[in-house]
């Protein structure tokens, strides 16, 4: 018999209403902030929220996974020890991580996720972590489908997490510390000041400009909804959406387009499986450029190629290409393109200057949009919508449901009927009603089957009602219904009951990390994390850059290259650049930062200019 891989999509909450949404909207997964200690400070929550919702999505067999994903203070280590047995008890399935501190406390048996902040780029890494005892690790965002496959063949038994949709940081994740430098704000304990996204001016060596106020590192939104396949077939377990600041409508229309395109894959694909349990069924077409987007890119997963992953002009949402501007004629603007606005959207373009530009739509009558305020616009210039007033209207309200597909049948036993209810899960549950048999006096059956059926909003949906009757026995509506929610109440109960949970048990560990000696870059901030290194070999450990600056230290390591992007690329391009290295980025405050290339690696290098 063949062995499938479970497939799961987790899907980010901001709060306890996003969770919910989000399994409603086919999340086989959810991750959602601590109350502290999470890698995004903003995005905190009770834990009798986390509870709350625990208890919802175990009921679909839907996994709660909680961030706990920054470096830790020594004195913040006996907290976080009660914080996560507090976790372990409220029933969450795992913990993302990046302090290796957390390995050394006295643990309950919760599985642990390796964060994409421990910098999971390599085969040798994500094999350490495993033998360390992570369950799952969640790859860097940068790596490419070879790349995946490689680490998956070298730790066949490792789930591997990747990131498919979302915002994207321009350095490695966990290796970024230009927010702290500049800001005293540190991204590895939750607090970036979104350094990534100012505008900046390029410089040479002489000081001329090479570009004047661009958003120079602003990435734009990672999307992979078309590379679903080939990630999976890669040795992907489970497809990560990014989002833990964004809004419900977000949440809802983005988790819905992934769900649907999964199942795609899944129907063609018998050797993979679905991850949780129910259907969800939407009120609306989910389509991806309708939420947040700075526009989209494969990133680099088929390598660096000639499309370029950054979004220089802004770093706000342009949201979908509506089409161009025609003419515009005293208090309205004709438009020329396949979509039609409403009244009400937003609309935004890149004015003559390369700035981003938005008006409101007061009313629309045809290709003519009537602005709130008139814009000076230049002829064919693309117009976005980036707020479809309709559309979140739609999302504004219930927009799916996700039930759980039962077989129910009804019989007669020695003093009156049993009620038995199968869920798609194979849980089985049988309620008894007591009542002395009286023949009735018009046929039952088809009443029988259309009450028994009528499962409203529980999470269950019948699939089959098979009524198993001698004779044509009358029930009472009001028997039948009671006897009904109890057997619904029943497998609820039933249902949480069995839900399995994984156990992590964790044992001391001595096998070797893969180098010997740690820069600031290991991100050490603690005598535990430091022990947990020293018991795998590290000889030399230094501290976190936040517990001691580094002088000259390099600030951000990005994939992203300003030199492949003006085209000036030694290894892929032909062209070589008119202007003298270093080149330097220049902020609004006057800071300077140098930037160097690491061609062996392909990666560009930020330091701040001393």
């Amino acid at each position: 018999m063949m062995k499938q891989r479970k497939i799961e999509l987790l899907a980010p909450a901001k709060n306890v209403e996003c969770g919910i949404e989000a399994i409603n909207h086919g999340a086989d997964a959810v991750y959602i902030g601590a109350p502290r200690f999470s890698a995004r400070a903003a995005a905190g929550n009770s834990l009798e929220d986390i509870k709350q919702l625990v208890e919802y999505a175990h009921l679909y067999n839907v996994r709660i996974y909680v961030a706990l994903n920054t470096i830790l203070k020594e004195e913040e280590l006996e907290e976080t020890e009660k914080l996560i047995h507090d976790l372990y008890r409220i029933g969450v399935d795992a913990l993302i991580v990046q302090d290796m501190a957390i390995t050394q406390l006295n643990l309950p048996p919760i599985p642990l996720h390796a964060s994409t902040q421990t910098d999971n780029r390599t085969a040798e890494k994500v094999k350490f972590l495993s033998e360390a005892g992570f369950t799952q690790v969640v790859l860097a965002r940068e790596l490419s489908l070879e790349e995946i496959a490689h680490i998956h063949q070298a730790c066949p038994n490792t789930a591997l997490e990747v990131f498919v949709h979302g915002a994207l940081c321009v350095s490695y994740s966990g290796q970024c510390y230009v927010s702290q430098a500049c800001f005293g704000r540190s991204a590895n304990r939750g607090e970036c000041a979104q350094f990534c996204r100012l505008p900046f001016d390029l410089v040479d060596a002489d000081g001329k400009t090479i570009a004047k106020e661009k958003h120079l590192l602003s990435l734009k939104d990672m999307n992979q909804s078309d590379q679903l396949e080939a990630l999976i077939d890669a040795g992907t377990t489970s497809l990560k959406i990014e989002g833990r600041l964004k809004d419900v409508t977000y949440v809802k229309n983005v988790t819905a387009a992934y769900r649907q395109k999964i199942d795609a894959i899944l129907k063609r694909r018998p050797e993979y499986r679905r991850a949780s349990s129910g259907e969800s069924r939407f009120d609306f077409t989910p389509q991806l450029d309708k939420s947040f987007s700075r526009g989209f890119t494969n990133y680099y997963l088929n390598g660096r190629t000639h499309k370029e992953v950054a979004s220089f002009d802004t770093p706000k949402s342009l949201g979908e290409e509506m089409g161009r501007m025609k003419e515009m004629r005293g208090n309205y603007i004709v438009v020329a393109g396949l979509k039609s606005f409403n009244n009400g959207d937003g609309v935004c373009y890149i004015d003559e200057q390369g700035k981003l530009k938005g008006f409101r739509i007061n009313r629309v009558e045809g290709n003519k949009i009537y602005p709130q305020e008139m814009p000076r616009i230049a002829p064919r210039t693309i117009l976005y919508r980036n707020y479809d007033q309709e559309f979140e209207k739609i999302l504004s309200r219930k927009s799916a449901e996700r039930k759980i597909g039962v077989t129910v049948a009804l019989s007669e036993n020695n003093f009156g009927f049993s009620l038995t209810l199968t869920d798609e899960d194979k849980n089985r549950i049988t309620v008894a009603l007591e009542y002395a048999k009286e023949p009735a006096r018009s046929p039952q059956t088809e009443n029988l089957k259309n009450q028994l059926s009528k499962l409203g909003n529980t999470p269950f949906e019948a699939i089959c009602v098979d009524i198993d009757l001698k004779e044509n026995w009358f029930i009472p509506s009001s028997m039948l219904a009671d006897l009904r929610r109890k057997a619904v109440d029943r497998l609820m109960a039933d249902r949480r009951m069995t839900y399995k949970q994984e156990v992590a048990v964790w044992k001391p560990t001595t096998h070797h990390f893969p180098q010997t000696d740690l820069t600031y870059l290991g991100n050490v901030m603690n005598g535990q994390a430091a022990s947990f290194y020293q018991n795998h070999g590290v000889q030399a450990i230094a501290p976190a850059f936040e517990k001691q600056a580094v002088e000259e230290a390099v600030l951000m390591f990005c994939k992203h290259c300003l030199r492949h992007s003006m085209g000036w690329c030694p290894t892929y391009q032909k062209e070589r650049s008119p202007y003298r290295e270093p080149y330097y980025l220049v902020s609004n405050d006057g800071k300077r930062f140098r930037l160097s290339f690491d061609c062996r690696e392909c990666e560009m290098k930020v330091s701040l200019d001393q």
